[in-house]
């Protein structure tokens, strides 16, 4: 395959339009774009025609957003039926508290879910609360990657409010005692962390078990800072990702030849560590 995409929400109406609900045309806005709306084959035929396995999302903020979550079982059976194309990473909502580390068990064991993704400023919680520490503890010993999303987000942007979601939940320096108190846990760091690009650099520099991924951004807008250590020390903690639906494979690749990176390194961003995070 020629990469793999770690940062994939599905294009189907499960999440367009019933998971995003009112802020799906803010997100549309910010990232200049029309969501696609697909059924799982179609979906699936955008990810064979790029040659790219994408890590598949499930969604659920559902307490703090009042909104229907895009079920782990949706996004197992999109991997089951479509292995070509998917693998599926749960999502559970920590404000569900027990219910949630129950559920990201079931996700994982029964259904063979091989991650777990976090929202904090849409999910409505700080990665290093303690209430939050037993779905690490369970993410953990079930041996999976954690990813978080760190920075600014489309959810909400322009709305009254920002659409009630607040920003600094999302600052990547939250994640440093995390990582500190779990060195054994896979955490991904979503997207390139504006306006917090240096923290989310910094932890990714003292903390050898986090990762960022590149997701969420054209390459042509990556800060300097970053540039310089996706080719220099952090060559082989940095993932592939576009956040599709809403930026396309051949928007980013095209984007990434701009950076001049290195031939070896490239290998290693688009497809060489996601094979290694995910034992692949």
């Amino acid at each position: 395959m020629r990469a793999i995409d770690v940062h994939v929400h599905p294009s189907t109406p499960e999440y367009v339009d019933d998971a995003l609900g009112e802020f799906g045309p803010a997100c549309e806005a910010y990232f200049h774009t029309r969501l696609p709306h697909h059924d799982v084959a179609q979906m699936a035929a955008v990810f064979r025609a790029a040659d790219v396995l994408g890590v598949l999302f499930a969604w659920d903020a559902e307490t703090n957003s009042g909104l229907p979550p895009v079920t782990n079982d949706f996004v197992a059976g999109c991997a089951r039926t479509h292995p070509d194309a998917f693998v599926g990473f749960a999502s559970v909502d920590p404000l569900k508290g027990d219910a949630a580390v129950v559920e990201l068990e079931r996700a994982v064991r029964d259904l063979g879910l091989r991650g777990l993704k976090l929202h904090p400023t849409a999910q409505g919680f700080r990665p290093d609360d303690r209430a939050v520490y037993p779905i690490y503890e369970t993410a953990d010993a079930l041996g999976i990657p954690v990813t978080v999303h760190t920075g600014t987000t489309g959810l909400g942007a322009g709305m009254p409010g920002g659409g009630r979601l607040k920003l600094e939940l999302s600052r990547p320096i939250h994640l440093d005692a995390v990582a500190a108190d779990f060195p054994g846990l896979q955490l991904v760091m979503a997207h390139p962390a504006w306006p917090w690009q240096d923290e989310q650099l910094a932890v990714a520099l003292h903390k050898p078990n986090t990762w960022i991924d590149l997701s969420g951004w054209s390459p042509r807008r990556f800060a300097p800072d970053l540039v310089r250590n996706i080719k220099g020390q952090l060559q082989d903690r940095v993932l592939f990702g576009t956040d599709y639906p809403f930026l396309s494979h051949e928007q980013w690749f095209t984007a990434w030849e701009t950076l001049e990176v290195p031939e070896p390194v490239t290998e290693k961003v688009l497809l060489r560590n996601a094979q290694i995070l995910l034992g692949l």
